[in-house]
């Protein structure tokens, strides 16, 4: 499949007359029914008016080749941004759900102990002073208000990897700022949780977090890395570049 053509059906063809004559004479075509414009993803020739014009260095960045590879890297983890989301919101629906719930659960649990105790003393089990019991025990016994702010915490945290997700599919500067700084707050709650116990989840998530953090910052230059924003917007401008003048050599 051709990528490229995928790109202009879905988004339509990108076409772009540079003030530079030797360009611009190379990207445009006399035919039968008019003059054509080349566009920029895909190479073919567009009948009509070009969609914009101007310096080559202004030419608009399409999805291709280092930018298409960027642009599917970031909506990747936009994607497991709204995975996230939708996990966390499920967590806040069970905590709101156990909430009503509580009194119930917590007369079964008292008359399931006892009942248990008989197999437990054959599995030389002491109930009284088990851990799991104990927390059990604690989230039963929790006050009402903690579990509607724990179910607003979880609601409050899936909103912001909603908002992450939206600004990085997008490709907005924003989203890139806000995937690095939500992220990064929670990276050492994610060391904490991995000094008590090391599981597979735990850091497969610590890794993808740190590798977002990482990525973001060098390939956008965020926070004044390798220049910042102005050696980051003059690198797409150099990109915009090079594209109009592949474009114009390429084969009629």
């Amino acid at each position: 499949m051709d990528w490229s053509l995928r790109g202009c059906a879905r988004h339509g063809h990108v076409t772009y007359a540079p003030d530079e004559t030797a360009l611009r004479d190379r990207l445009n075509t006399a035919t039968p029914a008019g003059h054509a414009w080349r566009c920029l993803r895909c190479g073919d020739f567009v009948l009509g008016e070009p969609h914009g014009t101007g310096p080559a260095g202004d030419a608009p960045l399409v999805l291709r080749g280092k930018a298409l590879r960027e642009a599917t890297i970031l909506r990747l983890f936009a994607v497991e941004r709204w995975v996230r989301a939708l996990v966390l919101a499920l967590l806040g629906i069970a905590v709101l759900r156990f909430k009503s719930s509580e009194a119930s659960l917590r007369e079964l649990f008292a008359q399931a102990l006892p009942a248990a105790k008989p197999l437990a003393n054959v599995l030389n089990l002491d109930l009284s002073s088990s851990p799991t019991v104990d927390r059990i025990r604690g989230l039963l016994g929790a006050n009402p208000k903690t579990l509607t702010w724990i179910a607003v915490a979880l609601f409050a945290y899936g909103a912001i990897q909603i908002a992450e997700g939206i600004g990085l599919w997008s490709l907005k500067r924003w989203g890139e700022y806000l995937a690095v700084v939500a992220t990064s707050i929670f990276l050492p709650l994610e060391v904490y949780e991995l000094t008590e116990k090391i599981t597979t989840l735990r850091v497969g998530a610590f890794l993808v977090n740190l590798l977002l953090v990482v990525y973001l910052i060098a390939s956008k230059r965020l926070f004044g890395v390798r220049g910042g924003a102005k050696a980051y917007h003059a690198e797409r401008a150099s990109v915009s570049l090079l594209e109009v003048e592949a474009s114009a050599a390429a084969p009629a």
